[in-house]
């Protein structure tokens, strides 16, 4: 299969699996020659996303902020949750300091964060 070589490439790409998008839906037969481009366009993008635009893991505080956000908590509403100060939340959230274990335990249990991001893994 081919290979995309150039961001311009990528660009127009991108720009053709949103056309493809407009003209297939959920009842599009698999078969259907719009949506066979659609998968192979697809499948290209990827490909060349993976190299040369990974996405990394997202660091403690990003969940954390995401957690309160889809949570609707606060800083002193988390503080409450985990058992530490309002400037210790601060702390994290701004990446100057890291949760001891016993507190990032409870962040991850109360918040429901995987033990990996915790870690760092």
């Amino acid at each position: 299969m081919a290979s995309i070589n150039t961001e311009i490439e990528y660009k127009a790409i991108k720009e053709r699996i949103e056309e493809l998008l407009l003209l297939t839906d959920d009842d599009t037969h698999i078969t259907d020659k719009k949506m066979v481009e659609l998968d192979k366009l697809s499948e290209l993008v990827e490909e060349y996303e993976d190299i040369h635009h990974p996405i990394g893991m997202p660091t403690l505080a990003q969940v954390i902020k995401l957690r309160m956000y889809e949570m609707g908590l606060s800083q002193n509403a988390l503080s409450e949750l985990v058992g530490v100060s309002p400037s210790r939340i601060s702390e994290y959230l701004t990446e100057k300091s890291e949760p001891t274990l016993k507190v990032a335990r409870s962040i991850s249990k109360k918040l429901k964060i995987s033990a990996d991001i915790i870690l760092g893994i």
